[in-house]
């Protein structure tokens, strides 16, 4: 199969890239800008891996140079479509800028797969969709509550979108929920690098652990919660990326037009945010300079995830726990740190 990652420098989908690299044959393309990644990131995946992965460094929101780089790749059987900007909270400051880049790319994307017929597409969705849910855990038939920022909100048109168009043209579509995917790469040579000062707890906290922030926030500590932080369901970045695989394989075979599938990726325990704090303590040794915060908008109470859709229908297992996702987080920040003084 040929297969094309959009946004493949990023986070899960360099990732993704390696879990496709070790466990398939498939040859495997990467379309990213570097808006949120850096051209090192192939280095690693070299590193790591023994091939070179061909990035086109083409934004997906430019649907002509898009469509361009994609006919250069014949026969595509899928895309895998990551490419998005994420952070809850630039998404609250900035809306514009998330509903053009979010919405417009992945509109790009169908209208590439229309024109090429390109039959298969996983898109990179999120659990932000379902807001503030009154019944935990979320399953996949959880009516969606009012989103509670515009990158949620990114997501949830996407699936509209999603399903619209698979109505209206013979594609097999499939969107992978994620929970909060967390976690580096078990080599330790490649994780969650952000340019820009990090929104995600797990590299706030070991940012903050090596010194490059110098204190951290927990952002809300009065929610209906057992310790009053917002709670989450945290996975391993490997196990997303394994989903994905298994999820291309599944749209490929069922060739499934009719409607589009939902799948929840999460490990289905709700963790809150100082026991994330408290977990890193422990696997590390250090205590972290944090201070207790007001709530941040754009935060939802509490969700995590009722997977049993995606072990039954995809056989999908988790394989990491809490303490590994913690772990190899600190070996890639430690890593980083190791590259920094050389």
């Amino acid at each position: 199969m040929k297969v094309i990652v959009t946004g493949g420098g990023g986070y899960i989908g360099s990732h993704t890239i390696l879990n496709i690299l070790k466990e398939t044959t498939w040859e495997v393309y990467s379309i990213d800008s570097h808006i949120n990644s850096t051209p090192e990131t192939f280095d690693r995946i070299e590193k790591i891996s023994g091939k070179r992965i061909t990035n086109y460094n083409v934004d997906v929101s430019d649907f002509k140079a898009l469509k361009s780089c994609i006919s250069q790749i014949p026969n595509v059987n899928g895309i895998i479509h990551f490419a998005a900007l994420k952070a809850v909270g630039e998404s609250v400051e900035q809306p514009l800028l998330y509903y053009r880049n979010n919405i417009q790319g992945l509109l790009n994307i169908l209208e590439c797969c229309k024109d090429l017929k390109i039959n298969n597409l996983i898109f990179s969705s999120s659990c932000s969709i379902y807001g503030n849910v009154a019944n935990l855990p979320v399953d996949e038939s959880t009516p969606l509550a009012k989103t509670e920022s515009p990158y949620a909100a990114t997501k949830a048109m996407g699936e509209a979108i999603l399903s619209d168009v698979q109505k209206s043209q013979k594609m097999s579509i499939t969107a992978l929920r994620y929970f909060n995917p967390v976690g580096a790469h078990e080599s330790g040579l490649i994780g969650e690098n952000p340019i820009n000062k990090p929104n995600n707890l797990f590299p706030v906290i070991t940012q903050t652990a090596v010194g490059k922030m110098d204190k951290m926030s927990v952002f809300g500590v009065d929610y209906n919660t057992r310790d009053g932080s917002c709670v989450r369901d945290y996975i391993h970045v490997s196990d997303i990326a394994k989903a994905h695989i298994l999820a291309l394989e599944k749209s490929v075979e069922r060739k499934n037009f009719n409607n589009v599938q939902f799948y929840n990726l999460g490990s289905g325990n709700g963790v809150s945010v100082l026991e994330a704090l408290n977990t890193f303590e422990k696997i590390s040794g250090l205590s972290l300079n944090y201070e207790l915060d007001e709530r941040r908008v754009g935060d939802v109470e509490a969700i995590y995830s009722n997977s049993a859709k995606a072990k039954k229908e995809l056989g999908w297992i988790p394989k990491h726990d809490l303490e590994e996702m913690m772990s190899s987080s600190w070996k890639w920040q430690q890593q980083l740190e190791k590259e920094k003084n050389a």
